[in-house]
Order: structure tokens, then C-alpha cells, then sequence
């Protein structure tokens, strides 16, 4: 089974006292670190950035790792963070601990580059799931086709521990990072890549970060912060972008749902509890996790002014979309039928939030869109959600003083319904082409080898052309967007008519929060009325994991 693949790769690391194989190893701050070696592949696992963030480190800022000078294996994933054990997330299923903040690291020993760039991917997962112990975020492919560059994947705080709100608990001040904690760890680890890369043979001054879904939304954030100012010079976002981030309000939900189930509401309670009662409170949270929080404080009420200002453009961007994202919800839901019922009541809770303005617009989009009214209203939310917040972010990079490259993912997934769904370039991406949770077959290696060399010329270059293709910058005016497909290929302002209809209603954030959802909606309703009550209820139970990855 796949999951027992994931548990029985679990390993702990141990002190190494002997002799040890120095051409192995790398010398840190915090330690010599000796990896184990596959052909010319040399893989670093479960190497520590950051203290444990455990005890009085529970829900605090990240700390900068001990110095020290012990050597310690490197052989074994670090723990996933703590989450729910979820089908589509296979890290999930390995050991979880509060104990996550590790790295993972991946050379090519026979490249004789001096200084390799440096990519850093942060996994997708809602903000709730995922982990670097995931093989589909392996290393070894993608480091043997492009053996100049070293990967480093990353783990951070999701969930319960990574993105909550205590500040409406008794004590609760004295936690004021809890909201954005996930997003504070990945600096802390690109702080501990450019102290330590270069023992690894990696480049300080050419990082790149890279990331799908909750990983596209930050590494989205991550440009526009102080605090990672100088950490990277590129960023790659897949299928995230600002627009993957909860208001104060939306992330108050969750606080009350914590306060109830832990049965307190004072912080001393929650931090005696143990990290088994903490695991049995988030199983039953994690699907009403929070996105990063909008506080004002380190990421701004509105997340794309930022952008507008210029703060951004020393950064290059490269972003995209796939072309129906939403489809992948089928899957996560249960089925067609789940989702049938289920994404109705998300649309008619979001019209109500309208102008009767863009109401008119969203009925003109829904008008022009074929189909079933289901999967309509996903290609809406595939807009609102996902292409549109990254047209507008690459559109005020650009207008501001920045390099921005876009691109359309249209080449589709062999599950039936998901076509291009989220997440089905990952494989393409790693190189992992045996790894069909997505995809549903073997990927092409022809697509994954040309995906591969434009990610990379961009973490190389800042340019993500290939040979024979020229990839143009995106700009407002002309919206060069590269299709991937399987000839990609340039295209001008794709669906440029959606964007036009749609692109005002990106200021009122929707985004798929979903736990203050009134069910009394003409919908519901009508499914009541005609003698369908049961599937109308049942569809409450399954519309609470739309938001899921």
C-alpha cells in the first residue's frame, strides 16, 4: 500500500561517535551532517533549522538552531507536522510530531559546479497537511535531470499548531505569532540555508522557493515580508497566491471550535496539554484550519498592495494556474454526487456577499459557461480563487518594478472528472512520474523533462525559456501567458474576456472559507422542498472539505 511505503521509510537519526565517510557529510553551524549516497545521488534528510518548537516553545516564533559541532546522520525524514491522516496527503501517514522543523536536501555529486543554485520547495497541504516525508516531493529524480541544482524541501507548522489565533484566550497575548507561525518557519529555514548552503556546495546568492497550493500561497507572502527580505531572489508559485489567506474574522471560527473542544479557554490549559491530546483536539479541527492570517502585522490587509507598491520587484515571480482546479475537489469530497450537492451552498453563501453589480457580472460569467451548474460555478471559483489572484499579483510585480512570467496548466489527469486539476503537475514537476495520485497515470517524460528545464532556467537565470521556445515576461499590456500543454506554447491575455468580467470582485477575497456558511440558502431549500433533505444535509458534512489542500 502506498501509505505503508510512506511508515516504513521512518527512521530516526542517531549520534554518530566512530569513524564516519567525510565525503558524506557537510559541516553546519549546528553540526556535521552525513548523508546517505545512491549512485551520484547524495541525499540529506531530517537535517534540524530551527529548535523544537515544544514546551515553552509551543506556539512562539521560530528559534535559530544551537550551534554545535556533534555529526549526526542524516538519513531519515524529520516527523510531519502534526494533521489528520488524509488519502491524498502520504505524509500524513508517517510519524507526526510538534517536532517538525527539519529539512531535506538533495546534490548530484557528479555535476563540478561551484556554486549550484538553490531551489527551496514549500509542500501544498491547505496549511493543515503535508510533509517532506510525501515521495512525491522526493529529490532524487529532479537533481539527477538537472545535476547543477541542489532541493531542499522544507517542513513547517500546519494545522492547529502552525496557523491559529489564540489572542481571544486568557493569556492569549503573550502568543501573538500563533496566526502566521507555518509562515515564520519557512524563514527561519531560508535563514538556515544561507548560513549553511555553501557547506553543501549550494549558491547563498541564487535561492530560489518554490511551492504548490498552501506552498504557492506563501511562497506568494514571502516576498513582501521584512523579515525574508534577502533570503532568495526567485519564487515559483503554483496554484497559490496572497489571495490564500483568512481576514481576522474568518480565522475567529476556528478559536471557538479549539476553545470548545479543548474545553478551556485559558492558554496555561492548552499548554499543559500533552502532544497526544493535541493531536485528538486537531483531528477533530483540521478541517476548519486556517489559511495565514491577514493580522496587519506581518502580512497586510490586503495582500496585494505590496505588490503595488513596488516592495516586491527586487524578487522575480513566476506564477500559474491550472485550468480547473476545483475539479480535484471531486476526489477529496467523495465523488461527483458530494460535490454536486456541496458547491452550491459555497456559491449562493458568496453571491449574498455581493453588490448587485458584480452579481450581474458573475450571472453574465455563468451565462457564457457550458455545462452543468456545477461545474460552472467551479470554473468560477477557479477564477476567483486561483488565476485571477495571480494575474493581479504578476500584473502589479510587473507594473511596479518587478520580472514576472506567468504560465496555464491545461495538460489533464487521467482520473475521470479532474482533467487539469490542482495539483496534477507535480509529478511533471519532480520528476516523480510513477507518482499517479494525481495524475492517474504515468506522467510523459517528455512534458516532465520540458516542465523541469523551464523551472529551473528560472532558478538559474531569472528566464525561463528552453531551447527553441522564448518565454516573455508577463506585463499588463500584452499578458504573454505560457500554455502549458503538451506543445507548449505563448499565448496573449488567455481568457482574457473572464478576466475582464471578473477581475473586479478580487477586492472582496473570497477565498474558501467556509465555516460561518449559512445553509439558508435557495439551494438547501429547494433540495428540502423537493424531498431530497438528506442529501441536502448530508452535503453540509461533505462541503466541509472543499477548502482541503
Amino acid at each position: 500500500m502506498e501509505t505503508n511505503r510512506v511508515r516504513d521509510s521512518y527512521g530516526i537519526n542517531q549520534i554518530i561517535t566512530g569513524e564516519y565517510d567525510a565525503a558524506l557529510s557537510a559541516t553546519c553551524g549546528n553540526g556535521v551532517f552525513v548523508g546517505k549516497s545512491d549512485g551520484d545521488i547524495l541525499a540529506f534528510r531530517g537535517i534540524p533549522f530551527a529548535k523544537p518548537p515544544v514546551g515553552a516553545l509551543r506556539w512562539k516564533a521560530p528559534e535559530a538552531v544551537e550551534d554545535g559541532t556533534g555529526v549526526f546522520e542524516a538519513y531519515f525524514n524529520g516527523k510531519s507536522p502534526i494533521q489528520t491522516e488524509w488519502r491524498s496527503e502520504q505524509a500524513s501517514f508517517y510519524p507526526q510530531s510538534e517536532d517538525c522543523l527539519y529539512l531535506n536536501l538533495w546534490k548530484n555529486q557528479a555535476d563540478s559546479t561551484e556554486k549550484k543554485p538553490v531551489m527551496v520547495f514549500f509542500h501544498g497541504g491547505s496549511y493543515g497537511w503535508g510533509g517532506t516525508a510525501d515521495p512525491l516531493y522526493d529529490g532524487r529524480n529532479f537533481v539527477t535531470k538537472q545535476p547543477d541544482i541542489i532541493l531542499v524541501t522544507v517542513g513547517y507548522r500546519t494545522g492547529l499548531m502552525g496557523f491559529v489565533d489564540l489572542s481571544y484566550l486568557e493569556g492569549g497575548e503573550e502568543y501573538p505569532d500563533a496566526p502566521n507561525l507555518g509562515i515564520l518557519d519557512q524563514i527561519e529555514a531560508l535563514r538556515w540555508i544561507q548560513k549553511n548552503i555553501a557547506a553543501f556546495g549550494g549558491d547563498p546568492d541564487n535561492v530560489t522557493v518554490f511551492g504548490e497550493s498552501a506552498g504557492g500561497g506563501s511562497v506568494s507572502l514571502l516576498p513582501m515580508l521584512p523579515r525574508a527580505k534577502g533570503l532568495f531572489r526567485r519564487a515559483i508559485a503554483e496554484s497559490g497566491s496572497v489571495a490564500l489567506t483568512f481576514s481576522k474574522e474568518e480565522c475567529r471560527d476556528f478559536t471557538r471550535r479549539l476553545i470548545r473542544e479543548a474545553r478551556t479557554n485559558r492558554m496555561s490549559d492548552l499548554m499543559a496539554m500533552s502532544e497526544g491530546k493535541l493531536k485528538a483536539i486537531n483531528e477533530k479541527l483540521n478541517e476548519y484550519n486556517n489559511f495565514p492570517q491577514r493580522d496587519g502585522r506581518l502580512i497586510p490587509a490586503f495582500p496585494y498592495v505590496p505588490y503595488e507598491q513596488g516592495v516586491t520587484k527586487d524578487v522575480d515571480i513566476m506564477i500559474g494556474t491550472n485550468a480547473e482546479e476545483m475539479n480535484y475537489w471531486v476526489g477529496e469530497i467523495g465523488g461527483v454526487i458530494p460535490f454536486r450537492f456541496s458547491i452550491p451552498v459555497k456559491y449562493e453563501n458568496d453571491m449574498k456577499t455581493l453588490s448587485p453589480d458584480d452579481r450581474k457580472r458573475v450571472k453574465r460569467f455563468m451565462s457564457a459557461m457550458k455545462g452543468h451548474s456545477m461545474w460552472r460555478m467551479a470554473r468560477f471559483y477557479d477564477e476567483m480563487m486561483f488565476r485571477l489572484p495571480a494575474i493581479a499579483q504578476a500584473q502589479a510585480h510587473a507594473k511596479n518594478g518587478g520580472k514576472a512570467y506567468m504560465y496555464y496548466w491545461t495538460i489533464p489527469s487521467a482520473i475521470p472528472l479532474r482533467k487539469a486539476c490542482h495539483a496534477v503537475e507535480l509529478a511533471y514537476v519532480f520528476g516523480n512520474r510513477e507518482e499517479t495520485i494525481y495524475t492517474g497515470q504515468v506522467a510523459d517524460e517528455r512534458i516532465s523533462d520540458t516542465v523541469m528545464q523551464m523551472w529551473t532556467n528560472f532558478a538559474r537565470t531569472g528566464d525561463p525559456s528552453i531551447e527553441g521556445l522564448n518565454w516573455e515576461p508577463y506585463d499588463e499590456e500584452k499578458r504573454a501567458t505560457m500554455i502549458l500543454s503538451e506543445k507548449p506554447h505563448m499565448q496573449d491575455d488567455p481568457l482574457g474576456g473572464r478576466r475582464k468580467l471578473l477581475f473586479p470582485l478580487l477586492r472582496r477575497m473570497i477565498n474558501p472559507s467556509y465555516a460561518d456558511l449559512d445553509y439558508n440558502v435557495p439551494f438547501v431549500r429547494k433540495a428540502i422542498a423537493g424531498g431530497v433533505a438528506l442529501v441536502a444535509g448530508a452535503s453540509y458534512l461533505a462541503y466541509k472539505l472543499i477548502k482541503k489542500k
